[in-house]
């Protein structure tokens, strides 16, 4: 049996794209620059785990849904009153850093290489505007950005993949899903889409009854993958 044909990429944006920690540990430095590190870390968990927390009432529909600035803003509440800063000004600016993301370092380059093959498509959960301010502080390139705004939902919730589905005219098997989160891949496989596994020193690894379509150590890597795979229907064309 062949291998099915992959004609569009779709990347999850925060965590596989860009490091999420890294953009979120500055903003929390530059509140109180006194933090020492062991603190700057328990109040980045504090912020993740309120997002985390928000999202998982959104899905389970125990709260109507908001946009990730809202919840961002929130979190930055949060951690501003655990770190004892009152300030509403850097309140404000430590919520915008959740936009100020770094790429990885393969992550222009790579999305470059993957664009002379494929449409790339990025799907986040961060809102249309978050995700316009990040994709050009990482300097990010797609052919189109979807936000789970757009669903009004967030991934995993079938609707927001979606979105990728609909835009690209296809179905759901000639998309092929990227991120470094499993949990991500499991939600996109639940609509039918293909899952690449990328792997980053943050995220969500696979667990050992996962079966994703290809597993790769990075963008280049996986660039790789997909000419391999092309070169092999092409000789299998003849």
């Amino acid at each position: 049996m062949s291998e099915p044909e992959i004609d569009v990429l779709v990347f999850d944006v925060l965590g596989t794209l860009v490091d999420e920690p890294a953009g979120l540990r500055a903003g929390i430095r530059a509140l109180d620059p006194s933090l020492d590190g062991a603190t700057t870390e328990r109040l980045l968990l504090l912020w993740q785990g309120h997002i985390e927390h928000e999202q998982r009432r959104i899905l389970d529909g125990e709260r109507p849904y908001l946009p990730s600035d809202a919840l961002d803003r929130e979190a930055a509440h949060r951690v501003a009153e655990a770190a004892g800063v009152g300030d509403p000004d850097a309140v404000a600016a430590l919520a915008l850093s959740a936009r100020r993301l770094p790429p990885w370092p393969d992550t222009v380059a790579g999305l470059a290489r993957l664009a002379e093959g494929f449409p790339l498509i990025g799907l986040s959960n961060a809102s249309r505007t978050a995700l316009l301010g990040l994709n050009a502080h990482a300097g990010l390139r797609w052919h189109q950005a979807l936000s789970a705004e757009d669903a009004r939902a967030y991934k995993p919730d079938p609707e927001v993949y979606r979105l990728a589905v609909t835009v690209s005219g296809l179905p759901p098997e000639r998309l092929l899903m990227v991120a470094a989160h499993a949990w991500d891949l499991r939600g996109a496989q639940r609509l039918g889409l293909r899952t690449a596994y990328v792997s980053r020193p943050v995220g969500d690894p696979p667990a050992a009854s996962d079966r994703f379509d290809l597993y790769a150590d990075g963008l280049a890597d996986l660039a790789e993958q997909l000419d391999a795979r092309r070169a092999r229907r092409k000789a299998a064309r003849g």
